[in-house]
């Protein structure tokens, strides 16, 4: 089937803002595949397909092969294109049953010239909404490549989990921070796996040389299978996941650091799988990245809401602590802590886990946000949950870290520096409004209850407050308040930068009660229940939220 685009499609799509039209700005994808990539041509075939899916938009892809390669013109015929030199494109690019359009470019032993590829991009982009270029990185990578990545809006480099590929990465990746004008970072690498395959230490690797893997694409099938065996369900699910990255269609879940409070965050996982609501990623900080690595990792709503539950039962809580002697720099370790998580998730790696998840810490030495996004996940949460003056700073390669809260408590940014348009952010902890509010109607009833004002009176001051390191007046719990009121402030304004923001009604500021998961799973669930018409409607849309913008320099990350 052949296909002629209209004058609407050379006009590009539109949208209107305030009444006025708007044009979406074409997207320009390089999909570059490191030698060794056995199924190149089956994810890029997939992934434009799931691009047409998702977006519903013109949608082409562009092979660009070392030897002699052919175009189809509307008659049929076969003549030979090279990109080399100016770019004739055929009147008519051949749309495949798939959805989307296909073209095959050779290459001669002459590079193309910067000239040549600007002419190419220029020719599609006005007649295509979504341009896909593939090819391979030969060894060391030609010039034109970095041409190519300057001009892409969007960068993926496939490469499987072997040693050399990281050399070779790691060559690309220097002249790509040194050429391209925002340092490199829309230059994502994506680790290929096969069926069963783990990555091992590969994750660390890679982190030295090219920062943090992206994204992972698993169950790919070998060289003598990939044109034979369908694709597994886990792999379209991870080629289907970058497609809906580069349409802006992909959602992010943003979980709030909150101790207790943070149960909550179930309630809202709950409606959201109760009602089919597809997430992408997950970031999270202390408690948001608990709960995010749970439900990443595969365990359900009800699933969260009974290892949640477990900490009703008597001395449940006393289980978690882990005292730490002397206490000169924490009361508990925090490895029970650890120890519990790994009950569910055992040694799982960040390549394991079902979606995507970020782990945010705070570097204690540097005060820096570090982004844990490889490696295994329970250390990273461990590293995310050290809560200052409770729990002892967690030590890891050399550098220390502690929690995630005290420098980004609600990780909207991580998500949207990820390429995610679409986010919904939970914050679970209460504004200095409701936490007055909430005071304010304490007191009034206990004007008309003397037990109960006797009891609250007995809270404010308690008789072993000089005993108690944690009760309302001592000095750990007026350090722990001022730095809350830091988060507070922090996470109001990524609540800016989210496209929903779900506040569960909690304004009791007090973060140990992790005897009642119950009363904070309800409130998560109220939250979301009475948004649940603007979740719906945001993860549906077909136009994009929001323009990813890339990030002015990468963030510091570990893994």
């Amino acid at each position: 089937m052949n296909f002629e685009p209209s004058a609407r499609d050379n006009e590009g799509p539109i949208r209107f803002t305030e009444g006025r039209p708007e044009r979406l700005p074409r997207q320009v994808v390089t999909l570059a595949f490191l030698a060794g990539q056995t199924c190149d041509s089956l994810i890029a075939e997939r992934l434009a397909r799931s691009l047409c899916d998702e977006t519903e938009a013109s949608v082409v892809l562009v092979r660009l092969e070392p030897q002699e390669g052919q175009g189809r013109t509307y008659d049929g015929s076969r003549p030979e294109l090279f990109l080399n030199g100016e770019v004739h494109l055929p009147s008519e690019v051949l749309k495949t049953d798939a959805g989307f359009h296909a073209l095959t470019l050779g290459l001669r032993s002459e590079p193309p010239t910067p000239a040549s590829i600007a002419s190419l991009l220029s020719q599609l982009s006005r007649r295509f909404r979504y341009v896909l270029i593939q090819t391979q990185v030969d060894e060391p990578p030609a010039p034109w490549l970095f041409e190519l990545l300057l001009r892409s809006n969007l960068a993926y480099l496939f490469l499987k989990p072997a040693s050399q590929n990281v050399y070779q990465l790691d060559l690309v990746m220097r002249e790509a921070r040194a050429q391209c004008r925002n340092g490199g970072v829309h230059v994502k690498p994506v680790v290929c796996l096969a069926e069963g395959e783990q990555i091992d230490g590969f994750d660390s690797l890679i982190q030295h040389v090219a920062g943090p893997v992206h994204m992972y694409v698993r169950g790919c099938p070998g060289m003598d299978a990939a044109k034979e065996a369908a694709p597994t369900a886990l792999f379209q699910t991870d080629v289907r996941r970058l497609a809906r990255e580069i349409g802006g269609c992909l959602v992010g879940l943003a979980l709030s650091s909150g101790a207790a409070k943070g149960f909550a965050h179930v309630g809202v996982i709950q409606v959201l799988e109760e009602n089919g609501i597809e997430v992408d990623v997950v970031a999270g900080s202390s408690m948001g990245a608990y709960v995010g690595s749970l439900w990443a990792h595969g365990c359900d709503g009800r699933e969260l809401e009974r290892l949640s539950r477990e900490l009703e039962k008597p001395r449940a809580i006393l289980s978690m602590i882990d005292p730490a002697f002397p206490s000169r720099r924490g009361f508990i370790h925090g490895f029970a802590v650890k120890r519990r998580l790994m009950r569910s998730i055992g040694h799982a790696r960040f390549a394991d886990l079902k979606r995507p998840l970020r782990v945010i810490a705070a570097n204690l030495a540097t005060l820096e946000r570090v982004v844990f996004a490889g490696g295994e996940v329970a250390t990273a949460v461990h590293a995310s949950c050290a809560v200052p003056g409770i729990c002892v700073p967690v030590t890891l390669d050399g550098e220390t870290y502690t929690d995630g809260g005290i420098v980004d408590p609600l990780p909207v940014d991580v998500l949207r520096e990820m390429g995610v348009s679409r986010i919904i952010a939970v914050n679970v902890n209460p504004t200095p409004e409701r936490i007055r509010h909430g005071i304010e109607a304490e007191l009034e009833l206990a004007r008309h209850d003397r037990t109960k004002g006797r009891r609250l009176l007995r809270k404010t001051l308690p008789p072993n407050a000089q005993a108690s390191y944690f009760a309302r007046g001592s000095l750990l719990e007026v350090l722990l308040r001022s730095v809350h009121s830091g988060q507070i402030r922090m996470a109001e304004a990524s609540c800016l930068k989210a496209d929903l923001v779900l506040r569960p009604d909690i304004y009791d500021d007090r973060w140990l009660d992790f005897r009642h998961p119950g009363k904070f799973i309800a409130l998560g669930r109220e939250a979301a229940e009475r948004h649940l018409e603007e979740i719906k409607s945001l993860v549906s849309r077909k136009e994009v939220g929001h323009e990813s913008e890339l990030a002015p320099e990468p963030l510091a990350t570990i893994v």
